[in-house]
């Protein structure tokens, strides 16, 4: 008995988008010694330590574990997806606090217990001169790893959920604030954000194709210490494929 024939008959409204299987792009599992090949480190910065990532089960959970102290490296890989039919994102992430000092509108406080980094090539097009000269530059100086734009997706320490603003080194990249302070430190929460309008609602008119996805805890600014965990990254078609437990 088809899906269909049984949404007819009980005369439901099912959406059978919302049954499609799930782009994985972060499952991890026990049996793994490393992080996974698809993950790289990525160090642009010599001169700071990079922060330690690791899997683990923590608290039932198959995560990468990052261990910041003073420190900062991206664990990232490339993500193939087409936003326009899966632009849902899903995983889950803990923190065991904010970083205290942190404050995201300084560089001294540009840093974050966890944060979620994709990365988009914009159509030149749709840049101006000046934005393309100084991505040239920055590429000249840390490669081809700076992307035309990025939306952050970041566990603060003091902004209000829902803020978005520039990056305090960058107008390309955006910060969105989706968890804030010590309420729901140590333990596990669910997220899922409809990416493509995120990225619409931080960068307007542009055209954003997803390029990568990357995870970081960095305090190489403040000084401090972080520890955070991340899992299960997943892009869905719908909010319905990606159903939240409350804690």
């Amino acid at each position: 008995m088809t899906r269909r024939f049984l949404a007819c008959l009980f005369g439901m409204s099912i959406s059978l988008a919302a049954w499609a299987d799930p782009l994985w792009v972060g499952r991890f599992s026990e049996t793994d010694a490393a992080i996974p090949a698809l993950w790289k480190i990525e160090h642009l910065d010599q001169r700071v330590l990079p922060t330690q990532y690791a899997v683990r089960k923590w608290d039932g959970v198959v995560a990468v574990e990052a261990k910041a102290k003073k420190s900062m490296a991206l664990l990232g890989r490339t993500v193939t997806v087409d936003l326009k039919k899966m632009p849902i994102l899903c995983w889950q992430w803990r923190i065991d606090a904010p970083v205290a000092s942190a404050d995201m509108t300084r560089k001294s406080g540009d840093d974050y217990a966890a944060r979620v980094y994709l990365t988009f090539a914009v159509p030149p097009d749709q840049l101006s001169f000046a934005t393309r000269t100084k991505l040239g530059l920055a590429r000249t100086i840390y490669g081809d790893q700076v992307p035309d734009a990025a939306l952050n997706y970041i566990w603060d320490n003091r902004h209000p959920i829902g803020t978005v603003q520039d990056n305090a080194y960058t107008d390309r990249a955006r910060m969105l604030v989706l968890r804030s302070g010590t309420a729901q430190a140590g333990i596990w929460v669910q997220e899922r954000r409809n990416v493509l309008a995120d990225f619409q609602r931080a960068f307007g008119e542009l055209n954003g194709e997803l390029q990568g996805l990357a995870i970081a805890s960095d305090t190489d600014n403040t000084g401090e210490e972080a520890h955070a965990g991340f899992a299960d990254f997943r892009f869905v078609e719908t909010e319905d494929a990606c159903p939240i437990t409350k804690n």
